[in-house]
């Protein structure tokens, strides 16, 4: 299912030996990819994560400070990719010829903030990173980390909208940090493999805009509706608040992050490599809801391209009906939020 093969993908990378490896080098999956923002918090997990990953032949690493020394310290790793860091002044050659950029850059979340909070910083870096990504690299797919996504990914479509390069099969806001979490949230009470657990999740990136469709899972059956129920999905809606206050305010959810992003990373690779019917959640331009929300995240078939197809949503239970019923007007705010504020501030 979508979720079972990129859970493992990173783990399976790192565990290969170099021969099996070196398909790696193959046409199909020598990759180039960029990270923005690679010296932070889910960062650099993140680039150690694409250096294991064996689509990854060319992994270019840029932030304003750090970046050359991350880039080193990773290409003693011995994978055959070549890993490069470029300073504050290089981003333009950070990008040229990259055909995946991964947007990790901005503020992380402090103990009291919500993901607005972060809005005003992020989206400035966030959209200074979109103009350098539209004018080198237009046709490179655009994977934004950033908080708040729900948010972030509309600056970059109307930045590229006004850069005239704007084509929403390669924007992608990375949404799989739910999918994970619900699927070890779900195990944990069901006792199954969490890797095998596959709760599909919808809507946004933010609180309620989360909706986990825990009916999709085999293993629904191990939680009962009412109190159980609401606490497994607070959980799975809330779980970053979780990890900031159990750091103490040193930090937020980066290394889960970081895994989430190279295993939503790691689908689109494969995708993009010419593997058929590769499955995952992301945050794109969507028909779902149209006359609604521009934006929606579900489950999505992925191609060579992008996105190749975004199927209808499975029959909701009644709980999970109402669970988007509450998402879909915040995440309405969300969206129109991100392009007044592109739009105000080009």
């Amino acid at each position: 299912m979508f979720a079972r093969a990129a859970l493992r993908a990173p783990i399976q990378a790192a565990r290969a030996p170099a021969s099996a490896r070196l398909f790696s080098q193959t046409a199909a999956a020598n990759k180039k990819v960029t990270v923005l923002g690679a010296s932070g918090g889910i960062g650099q997990p993140l680039s150690m994560l694409l250096k294991l990953n064996p689509y990854v032949t060319d992994l270019r690493l840029y932030d304003i400070r750090l970046a050359p020394g991350v880039a080193t310290d990773l290409s003693h790793i011995n994978t055959p990719s070549k890993c490069t860091g470029y300073a504050q002044e290089d981003l333009e050659k950070a990008l040229e010829g990259t055909e995946m950029v991964v947007v990790p850059a901005g503020m992380p979340r402090k103990p009291g903030m919500t993901r607005d909070d972060l809005f005003n910083t992020n989206a400035s870096i966030v959209r200074d990173l979109a103009k350098a990504a539209a004018k080198v690299a237009p046709k490179a797919h655009m994977l934004i980390i950033s908080n708040p996504v729900n948010s972030t990914v509309p600056i970059v479509s109307e930045v590229y909208r006004e850069a005239g390069v704007y084509d929403p099969k390669r924007l992608f806001g990375v949404t799989y940090l739910d999918v994970t979490r619900a699927s070890t949230f779900l195990s944990g009470i069901a006792g199954s493999v969490p890797a095998e657990t596959n709760v599909p999740v919808i809507g946004g990136h933010s609180g309620v805009t989360i909706v986990p469709l825990l009916s999709q899972a085999s293993q629904s059956s191990a939680v009962s509706a009412g109190e159980q129920y609401e606490k497994l999905v607070h959980r799975i809606q809330f779980g970053g608040d979780e990890v900031v206050k159990a750091k103490d305010g040193a930090g937020s959810a980066t290394l889960s992050m970081a895994y989430a992003g190279a295993s939503f990373a790691d689908h689109l690779l494969r995708a993009m490599s010419g593997e058929k019917g590769v499955k995952a959640c992301a945050f794109v331009e969507s028909p779902l809801f149209k006359d609604q929300v521009q934006f929606f995240a579900s489950p999505i078939e992925l191609g060579p391209d992008g996105v190749a197809d975004i199927p209808a949503l499975p029959k909701l239970t009644g709980e999970e009906q109402k669970l988007l019923d509450a998402c879909l007007p915040d995440l309405a705010k969300n969206i129109n939020k991100g392009l007044e504020w592109a739009k105000a501030n080009p």
